[in-house]
């Protein structure tokens, strides 16, 4: 079969930076052998497979290891390259239908926004091993239905933290947010994230965590619209707000590579 075949950086404005997505439009309903074999040949943070459907389209990501319940650079990319194709005129909005649930893309100028279901983190007891494998202690410890959030104390110590990815895979999370308040001038919050249980160490852009992220700084800061920056060593930016049990994410997504997938 033929499939055309997209690797985008989303929530970056040019090439190399961002998080790198491929993106494959699918004529029809693949079996999740098959996709996860896909994404393991990409070897791709995420690797989308978008589909249309009766209303919208059906969109599910991969890592190289594992299915993603929710991804939100994967599905900005999704969009990115659904109006960027023509599959999608510019001025419409899209519905994904996704196992984490029903996500809408619009497009303002240049800026592409998700609407994504907020995950918003409760207090939690540390787990063990925690500290330990981020080399750091938390002042703080949430835990949402993905991840565990850990606020540190300033930014100085999220740029230096060096996980030890062995110790922190056995976590039993898909990943670990870490985040503080920011000495990088004109953003609310920094953060990076791991997950090394579905074989990504460190993301580099991560839209889910900011489901997270975003109303716990809302919470903080007491304001509902926020700017941030994922410190990875590719970075991106991302402007958020909180809306209610939504979060709509904004960033921009920049094609590097289109081609065709000949492989059955």
């Amino acid at each position: 079969m033929s499939m055309r075949i997209f690797q985008v950086d989303a929530f970056a404005s040019e090439p190399f930076g961002g998080n790198p997505a491929v993106v494959c439009l699918v004529e029809a309903p693949r079996e999740a052998d098959w996709m996860q074999r896909v994404a393991r040949e990409t070897q791709a943070p995420a690797t989308a497979f978008v589909v249309r459907a009766e209303h919208g389209f059906d969109l599910r990501w991969f890592t190289s290891a594992a299915e993603l319940q929710l991804c939100g650079h994967g599905t900005l990319a999704s969009a990115h390259v659904l109006w960027e194709t023509g599959e999608v005129r510019g001025d419409q909005a899209i519905d994904f239908h996704t196992r984490g649930g029903a996500l809408t893309a619009r497009r303002s100028s240049e800026t592409i926004e998700i609407e994504l279901p907020a995950s918003v983190d409760e207090p939690a007891a540390a787990p063990d091993g925690l500290a330990d494998a981020l080399g750091a202690e938390p002042i703080y410890v949430g835990r949402s239905r993905f991840d565990y959030l850990v606020e540190l104390g300033d930014e100085a110590a999220l740029r230096a933290l060096r996980p030890d990815f062995q110790k922190l895979a056995r976590v039993k999370t898909r990943g670990v947010i870490v985040t503080s308040r920011p000495t990088t001038a004109g953003v609310d919050f920094v953060s990076r994230f791991f997950a090394p249980s579905v074989g990504i160490n460190e993301d580099h852009v991560t839209g889910s965590a900011h489901c997270c992220l975003a109303p716990f700084w809302s919470r903080r800061l007491g304001k509902a619209r926020l700017t941030a920056r994922q410190l990875s060593v590719r970075g991106g930016a991302l402007s958020l707000t909180v809306d209610g049990d939504r979060v709509r994410l904004g960033g921009r997504a920049v094609t590097v590579i289109r081609g065709e997938w000949t492989a059955s």
